[in-house]
């Protein structure tokens, strides 16, 4: 007698493609879904009892074979190809500390599930859901011991081109790279994670935002070493946004949102539209502070407070006139001018071109019309400087932004 062929796509079919436990895992769910809960957990009871030589109760039992379900469906979609039951098992028995006879498995299949699950396949750096579990970690950890801990977020500029331009294998290659560059650059007590595409996360326990931020730069210098030898017909780069608790907040999702922030600060501060020549950005280096271009215009809609008449009407650029030199952005960094011969006054650095810079000071009548001043900046070391004043605009908290232009 001829048996029925399997309908294509029924259950029976996909069994016969299954190895025999896949294929005695989905029955014994199937059979679970169809029993009484009473009944199933007097089951599941003894099925733990013999496969693992646990006593559990009925309850629990239900419990823990929930936690297998859930398990086997995240390990599946993270490992992309079906768990062993025996993984599962000792994996939610070992989570609930109830693994009484670790035989159900060998220990090395065990400890390649655990980093299969918990690193990106492609760089090897830890993934984002261990990201969210280590984030949350540190934090508690930095709140008990009274400790700062620090956020970088990062993404790779012009990536989505490198895989247009040159293939995707050579986007992961460049993908490896900036791995790379991450794992070579941090300090043994720092966590790296690839939390998205192009995306990197590291965190810096006990690192402050001067200590970061020197981070940053560092992993932007070292990132494009690193990419020279490829010579790509792009201008690639590594940008970075930093936060840090508890000076900056104190939770995982206002930190998070504030290094966003500041990563595309850095972002737009430091490019600008290909379409637009006369905005393109030049990297600020510390010969370019010497030269003596107009200083940048006050933000626009900024109120222009008049100069002393000593001062020639053209020292005070017109507000919302095209900017000659693009801005740099320093808020949130602990960018600071020490002004006068003898330390006189200290003033926070709010923004520098390579025109000049703007300095927020109690008082603008305080600074000369020229003066001597040390601009400490995170981008730069300590650099001695003339300055002009060239305009005051009013700022917050009865405060005063004065645009200062390097003289030679």
């Amino acid at each position: 007698m001829s048996q029925t062929a399997p309908i294509p796509n029924s259950p029976e079919l996909q069994r016969l493609h299954m190895s025999a436990e896949d294929a005695f895992l989905d029955m014994l769910i199937e059979t679970l879904q169809n029993l009484d809960r009473g009944v199933r957990g007097q089951f599941l009871q003894k099925f733990f009892k013999t496969m693992a030589q646990v006593e559990l109760s009925d309850s629990m039992s239900l419990e823990f074979w929930d936690q297998v379900l859930t398990r086997r469906r995240e390990l599946t979609e993270s490992l992309g190809k079906p768990v062993s039951l025996q993984t599962l098992l000792v994996d939610v028995l070992a989570s609930n500390n109830f693994l009484r006879m670790p035989i159900l498995m060998e220990y090395e299949e065990l400890k390649k599930l655990q980093i299969n699950a918990a690193t990106d396949a492609l760089t090897g750096l830890y993934n984002r859901r261990l990201f969210e579990e280590y984030f949350a970690k540190e934090l508690n950890r930095a709140k008990r011991y009274n400790q700062p801990l620090a956020l970088v977020i990062i993404d790779l500029h012009a990536f989505k081109e490198v895989n247009d331009r040159h293939g995707h294998p050579q986007g992961d290659h460049v993908l490896q790279i900036a791995a790379s560059t991450l794992r070579k650059t941090l300090r043994t007590s720092d966590f790296a994670f690839r939390i998205g595409g192009d995306e990197f996360a590291v965190l810096l326990p006990s690192a402050d935002p001067t200590q970061a931020t020197t981070l940053g730069r560092r992993l932007r210098t070292n990132y494009q070493a690193a990419l020279d030898p490829l010579k790509l017909s792009l201008s690639l780069a590594l940008d970075y946004g930093v936060s840090v608790y508890p000076s900056d907040g104190e939770t995982k999702e206002i930190l998070i949102r504030l290094a966003d922030e500041r990563l595309y600060e850095l972002k737009n501060s430091t490019r600008a539209p290909a379409a637009s020549p006369a905005s393109r950005v030049i990297p600020i280096e510390p010969a370019a502070i010497r030269e003596p271009p107009p200083a940048s215009a006050p933000p626009a809609g900024a109120p222009v407070i008049p100069l002393a008449s000593h001062l020639t009407p053209t020292a005070a650029p017109r507000t919302g006139e095209r900017r000659k030199w693009e801005r740099v952005s320093l808020v949130g960094t602990r960018a600071h001018a020490v002004i006068g011969e003898n330390e006189q006054m200290t003033a926070r650095v709010l923004d520098m071109s390579y025109g000049g810079v703007a300095l927020l000071v109690d008082r603008a009548d305080d600074l000369p019309t020229v003066f001597p001043a040390v601009l400490h900046v995170p981008i730069l070391p300590p650099v001695k400087v003339s300055l002009r004043r060239a305009y005051v605009a009013a700022a917050e908290g009865d405060k005063f932004r004065v645009g200062c232009a390097f003289m030679p």
